[in-house]
């Protein structure tokens, strides 16, 4: 199963530190792109500037926050780190601690098409939605819920390690509500 790819081409958060913070998902694995809300610091020892993060649901469409880890180094077996070279295999397990940004309006972010939930036909918009952690395509801005426009559809050059490169279809999207 291919995982998200995402790449921050233009974040507010990259200079705003409150912006950033450090998750941990308890119920499911996350990809780079996800969409969490945040709940209270984590109870752990060890993690006590950890804030626990799920799957947004109706209510808390709005002030949501994407996962991404910018090292995105795939872990191998569960001990060895750099073995793969292709993005699309990193995830963080159930229950890692791993990084998570507020979107801002106007952030402009390069998505693979795994990021969201399905094909996009031709809808141009990337919606929150209700108990989903991937954004939906529609035909509209949603409301007032965390929501991209498409700016460009693009492709993301994969270096396999092996002869053959690739690319996947991504999307360049701009954020226009939070």
């Amino acid at each position: 199963m291919a995982h998200g790819i995402l790449i921050p081409n233009a974040l507010a958060a990259s200079d705003v530190d409150a912006w950033n913070r450090t998750v941990v998902v308890a119920a499911n694995a996350v990809d780079n792109g996800d969409i969490v809300t945040l709940g209270a610091l984590s109870g752990t020892a060890g993690e006590g500037e950890v804030f626990t993060a799920a799957t947004p649901t109706t209510g808390n469409l709005t002030g949501c926050w994407m996962i991404y880890s910018g090292d995105e180094i795939v872990l191998t077996d569960a001990r060895y780190k750099g073995l793969d070279p292709d993005p699309r295999n990193f995830f963080t397990a159930t229950g890692k601690v791993v990084s998570a940004y507020k979107p801002q309006i106007g952030d402009i972010v390069t998505m693979s098409a795994d990021c969201f939930t399905a094909g996009r036909s031709s809808n141009t918009f990337g919606n929150a939605t209700n108990a989903q952690t991937k954004l939906v395509w529609g035909g509209s801005q949603t409301g007032s819920v965390l929501s991209y426009g498409m700016v460009e559809e693009t492709y993301i050059s994969l270096g396999t390690g092996a002869i053959d490169n690739q690319r996947v279809v991504a999307y360049r999207m701009q954020c226009l509500g939070v």
